[in-house]
């Protein structure tokens, strides 16, 4: 009997173990070449990739099989600049007043599953009022369904810059945030806002280093840190292992955080050719957000939208950025993908992709940008942003050719995160 038991188990731990899922693709851009590979199988075991195979090899006993013939499979997308707590409506800037801290969770679980069934597997979340980070926690633990977050929780700004979270508010309410609320002045406090990111678990840093279009404040470009606030930001972010991502619209705030040493630059709507030489010279990503771009000027063309010292800034700055991708591009600065998701609205994120074939980027690097370049930014490399051997198993299928046509990326019908299937459907007759 013990016998019999033993050579039972063994046999269903053996099935157990050769339990794959084989992903038959029509059409497979890997990430890593430049060239589309035609009738591939992908193996999955648990949550990795464990071989990449000409031909549609054949199930064993007890595997899944995902029939993706039809469709052009590739990495799992990257998005490195979304807001998953929030998204554009009219009555934005009440939501402050109006809105707990469980609102902003609840319906972040609603945009965070939009974003996953979009193909977007991973995100960076770049600055909320610190519910993103228990919502990375509850992704994680496997509560909900959404992308793999990386979070800077809440953005740190100046008084009165971009991030500060009271800008716009009558005066016996503004108060005098710190850095426990994301706002820091001189070396010290910048100091301390960063070590208050770490306590409160974020995952990397995201400050505001020029004004911003959608904040209730005057300008959009002006340089609102010193040099001397980003060196001590940046160096204590190193200490905490933190990577530090740069909101930045005008020259001489985006200069000045390069030269400190950020990982990126977010927007650079006014990049100037001294910028782009130092873009070059330290290795800084640019992160272009050119749907953000176009969204907010068309949503400022409707009366009443945004307040009134945001509509000029939203129509002035919006249409520069599609110039500004173009012409970073053609100089050869370093682009990861990424799109300021809930300045529009989520699910849409895949138009990026359209605006920078758009500015003059070929389709195959727009999809690097947002896997493998992405995952570069992230300091994921080795496990995310291609279709090889060993790597997480982060994989999405569209219905047709993006190369040839690009609104294809609007049309996923299949999103692995993880091992997991999330989205599992048929191709059109296309």
């Amino acid at each position: 009997m013990k016998l019999f038991l033993g050579l039972a188990l063994l046999l269903f731990c053996e099935n157990v173990k050769a339990q794959k899922t084989i992903l038959w693709c029509g059409r497979l851009i890997d990430g890593i070449s430049s060239e589309v590979k035609s009738n591939m199988s992908v193996v999955v075991e648990k949550n990795r990739i464990v071989s990449v195979d000409n031909g549609w090899i054949q199930p064993q006993p007890g595997d899944i099989t995902i029939d993706l013939k039809n469709a052009t499979v590739t990495p799992g997308w990257i998005d490195m600049h979304v807001h998953l707590e929030h998204e554009t409506n009219p009555n934005r800037y009440l939501e402050t007043f109006t809105m707990n801290p469980a609102d902003y969770a609840f319906q972040s679980v609603k945009f965070a599953e939009i974003t996953l069934l979009s193909g977007f597997t991973t995100v960076r979340d770049l600055g909320g009022t610190g519910v993103n980070i228990s919502l990375r926690n509850a992704i994680n633990k496997g509560l909900i369904k959404g992308p793999r977050v990386y979070t800077a929780g809440r953005a740190i700004a100046s008084t009165g810059g971009h991030a500060d979270p009271t800008n716009g508010y009558r005066r016996e309410l503004m108060g005098d945030p710190g850095p426990a609320q994301g706002v820091a002045n001189g070396a010290d406090e910048c100091r301390k806002a960063v070590r208050q990111r770490y306590k409160e678990g974020s995952d990397l840093i995201k400050i505001t280093a020029t004004g911003g279009v959608l904040s209730v404040a005057k300008s959009a470009t002006n340089p609102q840190f010193s040099e001397d606030e980003l060196r001590a930001i940046v160096e204590t972010a190193r200490d905490y292992g933190f990577k530090v991502a740069v909101h930045a619209h005008g020259a001489e705030g985006m200069k000045r955080a390069i030269r400190a040493g950020v990982h990126s630059i977010e927007h650079g709507t006014n990049m100037d050719d001294e910028a782009i030489a130092l873009f070059k010279q330290y290795g800084t990503w640019y992160v272009p957000t050119l749907t953000a771009g176009g969204a907010v000027a068309d949503s400022a063309k409707k009366p009443g939208y945004y307040p009134d010292l945001v509509t000029p800034k939203a129509l002035e700055i919006g249409p520069k950025i599609k110039a500004t991708f173009a012409k970073a591009y053609k100089a050869g600065v370093k682009i990861a993908f990424g799109t300021d998701a809930g300045v529009f609205k989520h699910g849409k994120n895949w138009l990026e992709f359209i605006y920078m074939i758009e500015g003059g980027m070929p389709a195959m690097e727009a999809i690097k940008s947002a896997t493998i370049h992405a995952a570069d930014l992230l300091g994921e490399k080795e496990q995310l942003g291609s279709i090889e051997k060993g790597k997480l198993a982060d994989i999405v299928a569209v219905d047709g050719n993006p190369l040839s046509d690009p609104r294809a990326f609007g049309r996923v019908i299949f999103v692995m995160k993880d091992g997991v299937i999330y989205k599992n459907e048929k191709p059109t007759s296309r």
